[in-house]
């Protein structure tokens, strides 16, 4: 080996034509920790589209075989067809000049080469060593063969395959049966997926063995018996890291897949977006809510009282979390309209006295133990005909949450079109779980529980207790 390249700059020579944005950057960075040793077991997530098999199962693999011409590595995917693509693409990178001037001592069977090494599309064999690369299909063979480093490309085909129990315990046996029989100590694991379904292969792991977020570049150079993950979330929602350092809301390639072009993917399946282009799959059983919300076309005519509900952020990950509604002469509430947002408290208040201005509403209570009073000060001096009150949540949030999860569904209804409407509200109300802590979010569900507690019908006297108005 005359030199050891980055494996970016080894991908931009191989690939002329290959121009690496700021995540192509980092995640060739986690793969070249990977392909080194650096890291044994890596999972990364990734939306459609965004390049993550052109890095890991074209480059990688070639890249692999430079640094160890002795490694045998392995590349599946859910048909045998698409790993034996792969296997060509990494022949032809192997077999250009370019690969020679960086690794001239790994070589593919020519016509002249001994006829005892093997090149067909689905294996080839590096020429005076050990190593080589072989293809497989999700369910395929892999009698005989040892294994050194295992790249699993993409294992379901589609949503239905994902969302088939057959498929996904099928490929469950599979990878437990076929694939870690093949490993041996030292072998390596490589999963890239975009995400279908919260019992995937990625899912099965996670509720298993130790799996950590990645987020820190100091995590490469601790060695962990468990898994490293890295997940790309296509328009960021998680906080800023070293590895991901993006503002809330940024596209991850905006030049190729707009925050505009996501967010109408993400208003036409807000619960679809978030497993396939966040890597946040929900749970289908056990949720607390589901999609059981009833809505309505039109606001009855009996409406005898308008109100708000606003529940502040705590912490800089929360959602400010405000609805507006009307409630009939039935004590039935009918949501009007929402603000549910991460933005900074300078832009809620904004936010939150237009849409009471909008709705006509004439009375609001501003739930929240961390500056509460600020909130509704400020929400008063901007919406001066609102009567805007405050107070202290003192009741437990999970108790609250699971208990008036029926009444919640009894009482409430939003308009139709609210799925299209508050896409990231729709997603964290129906993907909610009954077990509490299965939950990264707990801001709208706290918050339409605060409504009901407010004006269920056997609430509506207290529904003023405790509330300070300015």
């Amino acid at each position: 080996m005359i030199s050891s390249p980055t494996f970016a700059d080894f991908a931009r020579s191989v690939y002329p034509f290959l121009a690496l944005e700021p995540f192509h950057e980092a995640y060739y960075r986690v793969l070249e920790a990977f392909a080194r040793g650096q890291i044994r077991r890596l999972i990364v997530t990734m939306p459609p589209q965004h390049g993550k098999s052109t890095g890991s199962s074209t480059l990688l693999p070639a890249y692999l075989l430079g640094l160890d011409p002795d490694l045998r590595v392995a590349v599946a995917s859910y048909s045998a067809a698409l790993a034996s693509k792969f296997n060509r693409r990494v022949q032809r990178i192997i077999d250009s000049e370019e690969y020679a001037a960086f690794f001239p001592a790994t070589t593919l069977k020519q016509g002249g080469k001994p006829a005892g090494y093997l090149r067909t599309a689905d294996e080839a064999e590096i020429v005076g060593r050990r190593g080589g690369i072989l293809s497989v299909g999700r369910e395929g063979s892999l009698t005989g063969n040892r294994v050194d480093c295992f790249i699993l490309d993409d294992l379901y085909k589609d949503a239905m395959e994902a969302n088939s129990p057959l498929v996904r315990e099928n490929c469950w046996e599979w990878y437990t049966s076929v694939v870690k029989t093949r490993m041996h100590n030292a072998s390596r694991e490589l999963i890239v997926f975009t995400r279908w379904h919260d019992e995937d292969l990625i899912g099965e792991l996670m509720r298993r063995e130790r799996v950590d977020a990645l987020c820190s570049w100091s995590q490469l150079e601790q060695p962990t018996d468990g898994w490293l993950h890295l997940n790309f979330e296509a328009l960021k929602s998680s906080a800023a890291s070293e590895i991901d350092p993006r503002e809330r809301g940024e596209a991850l390639w905006e030049a190729q897949h707009g925050a505009s072009l996501l967010a109408s993917k993400r208003r036409l399946d807000p619960v679809r977006f978030e497993c396939m282009y966040q890597g946040h799959p929900s749970a289908r059983e056990g949720l607390l809510y589901g999609e059981q919300f009833a809505e309505y076309d039109l606001l009855p005519h009996d409406i005898v009282r308008r109100g708000n509900y606003t529940d502040t952020a705590d912490t800089g990950d929360d959602y400010l979390c405000s609805f507006c509604y009307a409630v009939d002469t039935d004590g039935m509430v009918y949501i009007t309209d929402v603000v549910y947002t991460r933005e900074p408290m300078e832009v809620t208040e904004e936010l939150v006295a237009a849409m009471l201005r909008d709705t006509d509403t004439r009375e609001a209570q501003i739930e929240s133990n961390n500056g509460g009073r600020g909130f509704a000060r400020a929400v008063q001096r901007l919406a001066p005909s609102v009567r805007v009150g405050w107070f202290h949540q003192h009741g437990n949030k999970e108790a609250r949450i699971l208990s008036n999860s029926a009444t919640v569904l009894h009482l409430v209804r939003f308009p139709n079109g609210w799925r299209q409407r508050w896409p990231e509200l729709y997603a964290h109300l129906t993907t909610y779980q009954r077990l509490f802590r299965a939950n990264r979010w707990h801001d709208a569900p706290d918050a339409l529980t605060g409504v009901v507690e407010r004006e269920a019908p056997d609430a509506t006297r207290a529904r003023l207790k405790g509330v300070r108005f300015l």
